[in-house]
């Protein structure tokens, strides 16, 4: 598999699992989270660790389907349909652009 994409398949399957180890082992140290407008949402796998299984606790029927990706150079962007996520029985539409270094996510933005 392409190391760009290595990471992301990875914690997209381990996502849709809901478990937090293999998910959190695709993302660097220091990873950066943001919303489509750049605010930062969460830095370092210490704060992903604890929002991620909050919410995979909260979310017992969370599942994302893949509708569509496109790679360039060290960019993913996966547009993403969310269902269960927090209860929520509503299907959330999300692109995520993820950049990779090393095989390892050091950066996800959010587009909603």
């Amino acid at each position: 598999m392409d190391s760009v994409l290595k990471p992301v398949v990875a914690q997209l399957e381990a996502y849709n699992r809901q478990d937090i180890e293999k998910f959190m082992v695709n993302f660097s140290q220091n990873c950066v989270v943001e919303d489509g407008e750049g605010k930062v949402l969460m830095v370092g796998r210490d704060a992903m660790y604890a929002s991620y299984k909050k919410m995979f606790e909260a979310s017992p029927d969370l599942h994302c389907k893949l509708t569509s990706r496109v790679v360039v150079g060290n960019y993913v962007l996966d547009e993403e349909r969310v269902t269960g996520r927090n209860g929520n029985p509503e299907e959330g539409h999300v692109v995520a652009v993820y950049r990779i270094e090393n095989e390892e996510i050091v950066h996800v933005r959010f587009l909603r």
